[in-house]
């Protein structure tokens, strides 16, 4: 193998990641626009769609078609409910206590996860059969077509919802201003629950993609959002084009690291690029550019 059909290799393995990052990434600026919260249960919802997927397609015995969209729509429902149970209760308004809540929450949840599913790693077969593909010098199986091209419906799902719908216009408009929105009719708590509900289908649909290629266990999602979050900081924290260029420069970084220098520095690289993007644009790659158009 020529060193270009290596980096061909290591290219198409760090889209695959990164497109898993952007998903994650999405759902913290989701979240982030609405209520002006870091949600650090983001990654947990990733790591709840690839069990929920488990339990559907090999617990419950369903077919993948039927599974896939049950456990998106299951960990939609818990995203609902942790801003209805958790952050909408909280007498405290301020961004620090709610950032706290959802750090607990998280920790409770991987409790959950643990005495539901036990501490064993689990296997989720993938979406089609694993037939390698090949080209332009790199090998990949269908499960790294289907992580893209989910992805890529997934965006323009997200594009279409709220430029063409009027509940995605109402939380565009609670996101902006969330007074003003109010003051013109639009319900504000209920645009927020959409916003974790959301935020929670694509942390799930990142599960569902990203666990056949990888280990699936109860906290298999702590480092995922980590990487997602450090994706939406590296984009511009609360923009969405920033996060899906945050996802997948992140996901090509460890990539090439790993592959032509040492899987030892992978997540190091990662992070000293994201460091040192900060000190230059603090606003992030396209954070900046935007305030700078306001």
């Amino acid at each position: 193998m020529t060193i270009w059909d290596q980096v061909a290799q290591y290219t198409v393995s760090g889209l695959t990641t990164g497109a898993i990052y952007a998903l994650v990434a999405l759902g913290f600026c989701l979240i982030y626009n609405a209520t002006h919260v870091v949600n650090f249960a983001q990654g947990d919802f990733l790591s709840l769609g690839g069990l929920m997927m488990y339990t559907f397609l090999v617990g419950a015995g369903l077919p993948a078609p039927l599974s896939f969209p049950l456990a998106v729509l299951a960990v939609a429902l818990a995203g609902g409910l942790l801003e209805r149970l958790c952050i909408r209760p909280a007498k405290s308004r301020q961004v620090m206590v709610l950032i706290f809540i959802t750090i607990a929450a998280s920790i409770l949840m991987r409790g959950a996860f643990k005495h539901l599913w036990g501490k064993e790693p689990l296997a989720l077969p993938p979406l089609s059969p694993e037939a390698p593909l090949r080209l332009l010098g790199a090998t990949f199986t269908p499960q790294n077509l289907w992580v893209l091209g989910m992805t890529i419906a997934a965006i323009f799902l997200l594009v279409w919802f709220f430029n063409r719908t009027l509940t995605g216009k109402a939380m565009r408009a609670t996101a902006l201003n969330p007074r003003a929105a109010s003051l013109m009719g639009v319900d504000v708590h209920r645009m927020t629950l959409y916003s974790f509900a959301l935020a929670g289908a694509l942390g799930a649909l990142a599960g569902v993609l990203i666990t056949p290629i990888t280990a699936l266990s109860y906290d298999v999602g702590v480092i995922m959002g980590l990487k997602g979050f450090a994706a939406a900081v590296l984009g511009g924290y609360g923009s969405f084009p920033g996060a899906i260029l945050g996802g997948l420069v992140l996901g090509l970084l460890e990539s090439l690291t790993a592959g032509l220098i040492s899987s030892v520095y992978k997540d190091a690289v990662a992070f000293v690029v994201l460091l040192l993007v900060l000190f230059v644009r603090p606003g992030g790659l396209l954070g900046l550019a935007r305030q700078e158009r306001a």
